[in-house]
């Protein structure tokens, strides 16, 4: 059995152990992923078997195997449960990983604040968030990963095959130290189905946006975007928030950040999940106010809060689909309305059918996949047809990014507009359409982020402080085009120490342009470089202004047609890598599922060096105007006065601005 070793950095620059540790047993007590369903002939069983098996000695195949066998029957997946690391799975200081790369190190920091327990929606089975959003496929593949980082130089590369770890390379310092792809496959085997065979083989993952891009930070990650989405969706009806009701669905990895974005926002929030556990960890961490269960009593309660004008959000334990028709009912008038459950990945687990219990889903959609897929659409339809009524009454209804309208259209949803045209075929918006595309990616705004690497929280209130600085100082001469996104972002800053909302790393995100990311990124560094704050970590979601095509979320304001095309997220990542990147990553799926969007990001440590200061001037610049470029030639408005600003402060930036064409002439 294994020889105990003493130490964290022994453990980690062990890797796979020489000798079996003792089988562990299955914690009930953990959110697990739901089991995947046979999807495997006995054929591909056995190959599944060999590709797990060959992380391995063969001394120690005859053990593993059977073990193997079984996780394979009763979970759909291998997950190596046995190799699961006994130390605590957190986000350390940087000083506290071994190795002989400072980048190296961050990196590992990164990826053990996605597994942390107070973050990832399904640890054990290494996944982050959005049901199927992996870090890893298997523990394996953790454990020499991190062996490896805890080895590299400077002047190594590690590449990463979905998850796989396919080793160290000779590059050099400015290369980045990692390189990553996730189920990066031949178009044309794409589909759900595809995943889950690749998946279940050990040969391909699913690595959302930030999951298998270690650059995940917890709910906060979308807790910004979704407050910019609530406060603008209150203006765009003209109304306050304050005594305002949003009604949405989703307590996950995600989606949990709506309840506390609805109370930053300053209205009444009802958000439904049908998950105990979730719900519970989203109420004792302090993202949701209440948790119901009884649709009388949320009613009332409901009444009471608008009679009150209170700021409160309330979990529904329980299915989104008796909301809406419950509310219908009691002529219950709903303000905006929404949807983030993970409908991108809506046959296993992303979304459950109103009418069968939690517990009872869970074993359809693994015994009977057909019958489960039915409910689903049953319950798509029925969902689709009760926002309907509320809408006709003066909901405004936006999709939010998640497949919604395009599942709901699949399942014959009357979710279709009456007169379509391009990119306007759904009876309602994506939320980028109408607010997220034309209010900040135009113009270059989005989830910059960044992630304290001392664990230090005065470190983080440090660059919080430095960030509204600059915020305040640029805001002064800001035209008047950028003048709501930016105090947006100052209110923002200067509310989030109060709001609590780091989970696992002491981290933040801010949406900011180019211009912003830059400075805020030079005076973290100067401070880095003074010794008032220890290094930092630089990053973004890839649902940013340049990182992702999705044509139902991200390039869904797109309308020249190209929405279907994934120019821009390769060309960002590939440039990303060479502008001074500490690694990149890019993806096939991700919020709106496999096959369904391109989608890139990055990862740079700041450590206060010239060199630190040089990479992120090159790459930030890039990182975001290559999508405003992209914008822009689409004739979208906002990116064409983006982009001319741009090249007015740098000249050697050359951008093809498009001629705009007379509609009288057709």
């Amino acid at each position: 059995m294994q020889t105990t070793t003493t130490t964290f950095k022994d453990q980690i620059q062990q890797g796979i152990p020489f000798e079996l540790p003792q089988p562990k047993s299955y914690d009930s007590t953990i959110n697990h992923a739901p089991k995947r369903k046979e999807i495997l002939t006995d054929e591909e069983k056995i190959l599944a078997l060999k590709n797990a098996l060959r992380y391995f000695d063969p001394k120690f195949h005859a053990e593993l195997l059977p073990e193997f066998r079984e996780e394979l029957e009763k979970y759909g997946r291998i997950y190596m449960y046995r190799f699961r690391p006994d130390y605590e799975m957190k986000a350390r200081p940087i000083s506290e990983y071994p190795g002989k790369s400072e980048q190296a190190k961050a990196i590992m920091l990164m990826i053990q604040n996605n597994l942390d327990y107070a973050v990832a929606q399904h640890p054990h089975e290494l996944i982050t968030y959005g049901g199927n959003g992996a870090v890893f496929s298997n523990w394996a593949q953790y454990l020499l990963t991190m062996k490896y980082l805890s080895e590299m130089t400077d002047e190594q590369t590690l590449t990463m095959y979905s998850g796989h770890p396919m080793g160290l390379f000779p590059s050099h310092k400015d290369a980045p130290r990692v390189v990553v792809t996730n189920g990066m496959v031949i178009p044309n085997y794409s589909k759900p189905d595809d995943w889950e065979k690749m998946n279940a083989l050990g040969v391909s993952q699913y690595g959302q946006m930030t999951a298998g891009s270690y650059m995940y930070i917890g709910p906060q990650g979308i807790v910004h975007g979704t407050t910019i989405t609530v406060l603008n969706a209150f203006r765009k009806i003209n109304k306050e928030p304050k005594g305002g009701i949003f009604v949405t669905s989703g307590l996950g990895g995600m989606s949990g950040a709506q309840p506390k974005a609805g109370n930053i926002a300053g209205c009444i929030t009802i958000c439904a999940e049908v998950n105990p556990k979730i719900t519970k960890i989203r109420h004792e961490q302090k993202w949701v106010n209440e948790i119901h269960e009884n649709l009388d009593e949320l009613v009332s309660r409901v009444k009471k809060a608008q009679e009150n004008k209170e700021t409160v959000s309330l979990a529904y334990l329980g299915n989104i689909v008796d909301i809406w028709e419950k509310f219908d009912e009691e002529n219950l008038r709903i303000d905006i309305g929404s949807d983030q459950t993970s409908l991108h990945n809506p046959w296993a687990g992303g979304y459950y059918p109103v009418g069968i219990s939690f517990e009872e889903s869970n074993q359809m959609m693994a015994e009977n996949p057909e019958l489960f897929k039915e409910k689903v659409q049953e319950t798509l339809r029925r969902h689709a047809a009760a926002i309907n009524k509320h809408t006709q009454k003066g909901t405004y209804f936006f999709d939010y990014g998640n497949a919604f309208l395009l599942e709901s259209s699949r399942a014959g949803a009357d979710v279709m507009s009456e007169n379509p045209t391009i990119g306007r075929e759904f009876k309602y918006p994506s939320y980028v359409q109408d607010i997220m595309g034309p209010m900040c990616f135009d113009y270059g705004f989005g989830p910059f982020r960044w992630v304290c690497a001392s664990g230090n929280p005065e470190d983080l209130q440090k660059t919080d402080e430095i960030a509204c600085e600059i915020l305040e100082e640029m805001i002064k001469t800001s035209p008047p085009e950028i003048q709501q996104q930016m105090q947006d972002n100052i209110t923002w800053i200067k509310g989030a120490q109060e709001n609590n909302l780091v989970v696992g790393s002491q981290a933040r995100i801010l949406y900011a342009d180019a211009e912003g990311r830059m400075k805020i990124a030079e005076a973290f560094n100067k401070a880095i470089k003074t010794g008032a704050i220890g290094a930092v970590v630089l990053g973004r979601d890839h649902h940013d202004v340049s990182g992702t095509d999705s044509p139902y979320r991200e390039t869904s304001n797109i309308y020249d047609g190209s929405r279907f095309t994934a120019d821009m997220a390769i060309h960002n990542v590939i440039g990303d890598s060479f502008r001074g990147a500490t690694w990149v990553s890019i993806h096939n799926g991700g919020g709106v599922g496999w096959g369904e969007v391109i989608n890139g990001g990055f990862g740079m440590l700041l450590d206060g060096s010239d060199d630190a200061d040089r990479r992120l001037k090159s790459m930030l610049f890039w990182d975001v105007n290559n999508g405003i470029s992209r914008r822009s030639w689409a004739r979208n408005e906002g990116a064409v006065f983006a982009i001319k600003r741009a090249m007015e402060a740098e000249p050697n930036l050359k951008v093809t601005l498009p001629n705009f064409v007379d509609e009288g002439l057709f």
